[in-house]
């Protein structure tokens, strides 16, 4: 392919960025990974040395994360994020779907409300985490809004609370994420048979069949630690995961407000001259058509959950291990203990578990688009 002056003017304007991504951005992944695989800040002495000595021990970091005797918090912290994620992606997308709903009905001062339930969004995580801070006060805010009633205050401790539920073995952590595996492949196979991709359908079908076979029996027997360590839904998260939905729920309740604008309005007369009512409307109809803004909205809000940090730090502070997560156990492992390889370690599973949102999303898309 010849190559014009206006092609070499382009890769001269690109090069720049391309040369600062490249080393700002994976360079430093790069740099962050090779830590991860040494030792360096396990000897206190050789942390913060002009000249550390640094030796590589391959993958002990996180073996000590899963399966280390000390490191027992993170994997509390990654059933934190998990839980956090889960109910914070099913408030954002109920509360703002139900907003949308509301708002599309040509209300009066529709601006007015649009704006309202939008504002939370321009805040920042450390403004809303202040604020709700205040609000969860054990002898304060929610606590004593029943005495305005009449009634008497609230007990609950909110953010200090150190009951949890849902509780589960550590050890059963292979079997459980492989019978998500096969749950998920089971649904890649049905909407794989519904656009007709029989042999798609088939191998997703098989391997969702293989390895909900394994987590049944094999997966059962691989034990992670040589005791059971139970770890469950700190119902302390229940304040942050308040905080969080107030804030985004907006933002959700913007992209499906704008996904159903732009649904043609002879398309729902279609429906309702064929006898659907209301509710089949927007059953058979108005949702199928708002999956693709469903879809981007976890994508987002997913990416949001799991690298939360702002938010949490503000409400519970750094050192509440009731309230931990992986981006908050990371900034405490790096940058307080010196343990530079460790906390690089959980930078690098953050990462993976970040990828695993938005590469299958973006791989889709673009997919998509070359077809088109």
């Amino acid at each position: 392919m010849k190559m014009t002056r206006d092609r070499w003017t382009a890769i001269l304007m690109l090069l720049p960025s391309v040369v600062l991504l490249g080393v700002f951005v994976y360079g430093f992944i790069g740099q962050t990974a090779w830590t991860s695989l040494t030792d360096w800040g396990r000897v206190p002495a050789q942390a913060l040395a002009v000249d550390p000595v640094i030796q590589y021990v391959g993958w002990q970091n996180y073996r000590d994360l899963f399966t280390g005797f000390i490191d027992v918090r993170f994997r509390q912290d990654l059933v934190n994020t998990f839980f956090f994620t889960i109910f914070f992606l099913a408030g954002c997308l109920g509360i703002g779907l139900a907003l949308a709903f509301l708002l599309d009905q040509d209300v009066a001062g529709e601006g007015f409300f649009r704006t309202l339930f939008l504002f939370p969004m321009s805040l920042s995580f450390v403004v809303t985490g202040t604020v709700w801070r205040w609000m969860l006060q054990p002898r304060g805010g929610l606590n004593v809004l029943p005495t305005t009633v009449g009634l008497e205050p609230l007990e609950f401790r909110w953010l200090t609370d150190r009951t949890q539920i849902w509780r589960f073995d550590w050890n059963a952590l292979p079997s459980m994420t492989g019978l998500l595996v096969a749950v998920v492949l089971a649904w890649v196979a049905i909407a794989a048979w519904r656009d007709k991709r029989r042999t798609r359908a088939g191998v997703a079908l098989l391997s969702a069949a293989t390895v909900g076979l394994w987590s049944l029996t094999w997966a059962r027997d691989v034990a992670l630690l040589p005791y059971p360590e139970l770890h469950g839904f700190n119902l302390a998260f229940i304040g942050i995961i308040m905080a969080a939905v107030w804030q985004m729920s907006g933002y959700t309740m913007a992209l499906y407000l704008a996904g159903l604008r732009g649904i043609p309005g002879e398309l729902r007369e279609a429906a309702r001259v064929d006898g659907a009512n209301e509710v089949q409307l927007y059953r058979h109809v108005i949702l199928p058509l708002l999956q693709p803004i469903t879809l981007s909205a976890m994508i987002i809000l997913g990416h949001i959950s799991l690298k939360i940090f702002d938010l949490i730090f503000a409400m519970a502070g750094a050192d509440n291990a009731t309230t931990d997560v992986p981006a908050l156990l990371m900034y405490l492992t790096a940058f307080r203990a010196n343990q530079f390889s460790k906390g690089a370690a959980i930078a690098m599973v953050l990462l993976v578990l970040v990828a695993a949102v938005i590469v299958p999303y973006l791989w889709t898309s673009l997919r998509g688009e070359t077809k088109r």
